[in-house]
């Protein structure tokens, strides 16, 4: 009965209960195709008109829409550079497929599938190299095992953070940096040997000078950044996730690549959560884009399977694998007479959490895609960490199976319509000072709760929220101390024609005992949106806490600290007003959802922008420290 009870906010059967509260049940509306959720900053492509459409169905489509199981899908090549993918076209992976496209087509097939014109591309010089005292590294400042990564409880300790809670408030925008081309920034930035390191949509590593802005060196990959950059400090390596589902190192000193390697042979597989180290090997959540493929009716969904994968540090070979879902097997035709397959889905958006003292991994898993719902979706997962074993699993919603054609209304969408209640943030794994600890789990349902470490047992559930599609807890918690400060969501309009209870909407932040679920406080954000378009109140962007103060960015671009005590406001900064930034050019955030914060001597470093679902583009990294 407990795990059922996550069912209870989605109120789509119940209209009368809107009506009481004075929302109109004819409100919410469903999208009609993805294009809907783009938010797009600049001039942009129509799909259905542009030449290079025919081009791509010609040349393209029979091996990117299924016809070559590792051949990415236009929704993941929609999110590249469009000079990464003339690139690929013209010396890269794929010059032999495209061999028989001249220049002008290459460049027409690029702007169809990112919806960008090639002449209003234009990449901005690089940020200044740095010269003399801020070109060395800083070798006494070795980085802190802190942050995704290392330790997923976002706290950093006041010896590190240098920012007391008295000067918060102080805080004045330093510098910021314009990402190039950008309209949403996903990796979270790292403080390591005096060195600010982040990751950007066109797929640049930046190893900047904090002080200044200027950059020790660039990297340019092919593929968006989309994880933390996690230091090593033993071996002076950084490692994270592409959109294109690998792993790379890099030299910490000099942007060299030492290796990188793909984590699943599945087309649609990327890496969402930070890559965590922990007891000599690097471990891996896989996630995926399968979820949106269901899109198009004629899509046989699904056949991707969520997991954990253990690399080896050193060289990025696999040690092993731990998968989620089922596997699936064909389960019968779509009303429109597609393929069903399934079990599927199950993916792992979160870091995992390694646990030194009982040599586990422990993580969460989002829904099942297709139907049938298997125990594997929307649950929590402790693993041997040198094995890969499971120790046991624990399903906090049963029957949960849903894809983006539920959000279209389309035949594609599972028997089970949803609810669509991933556990998308990182467990955290908190001493409670009573002698025992817990396992502090956020999820999409509005709900946190608290699981025995040692057997998976559920010994508290709270709700803060009402949840949905994109309502709950999203990126990521923090905690102090045997505090947790839990981030909620919970968009009113999620584009999939459901109606939630606006009577426990929770969007803004919350404080819980760790020990037994109990409010300390809630702050809940006040919508100032006045009707913006891809604008909300919540919090889907990981929150990072330092002694005292919790920083917590919004859907509407407001950064703001708390007060860890009592949800105070100490401290706000609207990140969507344009500003200053290096290079003459200028930055303007958007929706901060992804990343969190990182403070560091003073210091604090947030990105603002993000896209995509339904949200504001931005293309803004600021660095802020109190005024002198």
């Amino acid at each position: 009965m407990l795990f059922k009870s996550s069912r209870i906010a989605v109120l789509s059967g119940l209209a009368a209960l809107a009506l009481a509260a004075g929302l109109n049940a004819a409100t919410p509306q469903r999208i009609k195709s993805t294009e809907d959720m783009n938010s797009r900053a600049g001039p942009s492509i129509n799909p259905e008109t542009a030449p290079g459409r025919p081009i791509f169905e010609r040349a393209c489509a029979m091996c990117h829409l299924g016809g070559v199981p590792k051949a990415p899908s236009p929704g993941f090549l929609a999110m590249l550079a469009p000079d990464a993918i003339v690139t690929a076209m013209t010396s890269g992976v794929m010059r032999q497929q495209a061999a028989s496209l001249t220049p002008a087509e290459k460049i027409q097939v690029a702007e169809y599938l990112t919806r960008t014109p090639y002449a209003s591309y234009q990449r901005p010089a690089p940020p200044p190299r740095c010269k003399g005292a801020a070109a060395r590294f800083d070798m006494t400042d070795v980085p802190a095992d802190i942050g995704w990564g290392h330790d997923n409880r976002r706290f950093i300790p006041a010896g590190i953070a240098g920012l007391a809670k008295a000067d918060v408030p102080k805080l004045k925008l330093k510098w910021a940096f314009a990402y190039p081309a950008a309209t949403h920034i996903r990796s979270q930035p790292t403080i390591g040997w005096g060195t600010l390191f982040v990751g950007s949509q066109d797929g640049t590593v930046y190893a900047f000078d904090p002080d200044t802005g200027c950059t020790k060196w660039t990297t340019r990959l092919s593929a968006e950044v989309r994880t933390a950059i996690v230091t090593d400090a033993a071996t002076k390596r950084l490692y994270f996730g592409d959109l294109l589902g690998k792993v790379h190192a890099l030299d910490a000193m000099t942007g060299k690549e030492l290796w990188a390697s793909k984590m699943s042979d599945h087309a649609d597989a990327t890496i969402t959560g930070t890559p965590t180290l922990g007891g000599g090997l690097l471990y891996v959540p896989v996630s995926s884009l399968e979820v949106v493929q269901a899109g198009n009716p004629a899509y046989p969904c699904c056949t991707f399977r969520g997991s954990v994968v253990a690399v080896d540090p050193e060289t990025g070979a696999e040690k092993w694998c731990a998968y989620t879902a089922g596997q699936p097997v064909p389960q019968g035709k779509t009303v429109d007479g597609t393929q069903i397959l399934g079990p599927s889905g199950a993916p792992v958006w979160n870091s995992p959490t390694y646990d030194a003292a009982t040599n586990r991994v422990y993580f969460g898993s989002g829904e099942n895609y297709s139907t049938p719902a298997d125990d594997g979706s929307d649950a929590i997962f402790a693993v041997d960490a040198r094995t890969g074993a499971r120790v046991w699993h624990t399903q906090l919603t049963l029957g949960d199976a849903w894809n983006v054609g539920c959000m279209m209304g389309l035949g594609s969408c599972p028997k089970e319509g949803g609810p669509d209640y991933d556990v998308a943030a990182s467990p955290l794994l908190i001493d409670t000072g009573t002698g025992a600890k817990m396992l502090v789990i956020g999820q999409k349902s509005g709900q946190a709760w608290g699981l025995d470490p040692d057997s998976g047992k559920v010994r508290w559930m709270t709700r803060l929220g009402h949840g949905g599609t994109q309502g709950g807890v999203h990126f990521g918690m923090s905690a102090e101390g045997n505090r947790v400060f839990v981030p909620i969501n919970d968009m009113a309009d999620t584009g999939d024609a459901r109606l939630y209870d606006p009577a426990i909407r929770g969007a803004g932040l919350h404080a819980l005992d760790a020990a037994t679920g109990n409010v300390i406080w809630q702050a809940k954000a006040k919508d100032n949106c006045e009707g913006r378009k891809f604008c909300d109140p919540g919090i889907s962007a990981a929150v990072t806490s330092i002694p005292g103060v919790v920083f917590g960015g919004h859907l509407d671009g407001m950064l703001r600290a708390y007060d860890a005590d009592s949800g105070a406001i100490l401290w706000q900064y609207d990140t969507t007003q344009p500003m200053p930034a290096i290079g003459g050019q200028t930055a303007k955030g958007g929706s901060m959802s992804g990343p969190g914060a990182a403070v560091w001597k003073g210091k604090v470093f947030v990105n603002s922008g993000y896209g995509m679902y339904s949200h504001a583009p931005g293309n803004a990294l600021m660095v802020f420290e109190v005024a002198k």
